[in-house]
């Protein structure tokens, strides 16, 4: 895949959702974008009422490539998702993206109708990390950590598969009342955002409540062009390196 626009690499956070039905603007949302990665975080704002278990199932977050195309609607950014907190989507998702200020880009639903207003974070680019997490032998974990700028999140998957034959466009609310008995496996799915900067990494926010606020020793090592090393008490030290970018500012 071709890397995507400087435009659009960064931390974005979400200012602004709009739909025939809904106004959103307190959900926590951020989409970091590398040159070729992404990693999305959404967490709703707590309702003082409601159900724990139900509220988490409504968390969403994904990681995967991105592909940007022009297409006679405009410039479109797809998010192809390799990783998802919610099961398989019944639609591609995809945006057409206008560039309202450097920093400022307004998204609208190319399958759905929708509208985003997204702000790019200070301090979010300059710096491009993607790593691959391996096990003892080598193998994939599909555990993913981006960085960009003084920002990361990490993605680490749920360790139990979803139940079988799950129609696409399924919630995972609607399978946690199918399966309440599985509602710890369903919902252990990490992705933390945060920042990682002076070797310590700190999560702003998470789709696991025990790992918000959290502060740790984390610090990343590039061994050679294809594997790197994480000094860190919460993840595995064995890394493949997907990107890895570093762009020194101007003296």
């Amino acid at each position: 895949m071709s890397p995507v626009p400087d435009r659009y690499r960064g931390v974005w956070a979400r200012q602004l959702l709009e739909t025939p039905h809904q106004r959103d603007e307190s959900t926590f949302v951020r989409w970091l974008q590398t040159p070729l990665w992404h990693a999305d975080l959404r967490v709703p704002s707590p309702t003082p009422a409601a159900d724990a278990t139900l509220a988490l199932a409504h968390q969403q977050g994904f990681c995967g490539v991105t592909d940007v195309t022009q297409t006679p609607q405009g410039e479109v950014c797809t998010w192809q998702r390799r990783l998802d907190f919610q099961p398989p989507r019944s639609q591609v998702d995809a945006g057409v993206m206008v560039i309202d200020t450097p920093d400022c880009v307004i998204e609208t639903g190319l399958q759905a109708n929708y509208r985003e207003v997204w702000e790019r974070l200070p301090d979010s680019t300059g710096r491009f990390i993607a790593l691959a997490g391996l096990d003892a032998a080598g193998h994939d974990t599909q555990e993913r950590f981006l960085v960009a700028g003084r920002y990361a999140m990490r993605v680490r998957p749920r360790r139990c598969p979803l139940p079988p034959k799950i129609p696409a466009g399924q919630t995972l609310a609607e399978v946690l009342a199918l399966h309440p008995e599985q509602s710890a496996d369903l919902l252990d799915f990490e992705i933390s955002f945060g920042t990682l900067e002076d070797g310590q990494w700190t999560i702003e926010q998470s789709t696991l409540p025990l790992l918000r606020g959290l502060h740790m020793a984390l610090s990343l090592q590039k061994l050679d062009s294809f594997r790197a090393r994480m000094a860190s008490p919460a993840s595995g030290s064995h890394w493949r390196i997907l990107e890895w970018t570093e762009v020194l500012p101007d003296r």
